[in-house]
Parts: C-alpha cells; structure tokens; sequence
C-alpha cells in the first residue's frame, strides 16, 4: 500500500503548506552550464515552516529490493495519515 487508508487531512494540510511555500531562492552556480540554481539547503529552508505549521513532515529511508536499492519517500501527517514512494537507485 502506498497511502493510509484515508488521506483526507494529509490533502488538506499539504493544499494549505502549498499555498503558503515560496518559492527557493537560486543562490548556487553551475559553471559547466553557465546558470543559478536553487541547492537543497534553500529549497528546505523556502518549505520546512509552512510543511511544520500544517503538521506534515518529509522522511527519507533506504531498503534492498530484489537486490536493488530503494529510496522511500514519505509524506507524514500529525494525523498518522501518510503516502509513501519508491524510487530505485
């Protein structure tokens, strides 16, 4: 399974977080390409209050799987409610 049997409160939540999240500020440099980017540090920093004030939180864990590793992504409500991801690395 990969959400809570219900996932009411964890839409309504994230709906308002997403209203709220501005937008990362590009203060790193690629040189290769010649452009700004926005680092992980910054696009945290333009989400964690509004995810944090609607009580949602984001975890990250790996796993084996049929040998492979997994990267599972989880969107966690206060509620208990969740939905989960897989992406093989």
């Amino acid at each position: 399974m990969n959400q809570s049997e219900n996932i009411n409160e964890l839409a309504m939540a994230l709906s308002k977080a997403q209203g709220e999240i501005t937008p990362a500020i590009k203060d790193s440099a690629n040189p290769f390409f010649k452009s700004k980017y926005a680092d992980l540090t910054s696009v945290w920093a333009a989400c964690r209050e509004p995810l944090t004030k609607h009580g949602l939180a984001v975890t990250q864990t790996m796993a084996e799987q049929e040998g492979k590793l997994i990267l599972i992504t989880m969107l966690l409500h206060a509620s208990g409610q969740w939905i989960k991801s897989f992406l093989p690395i």
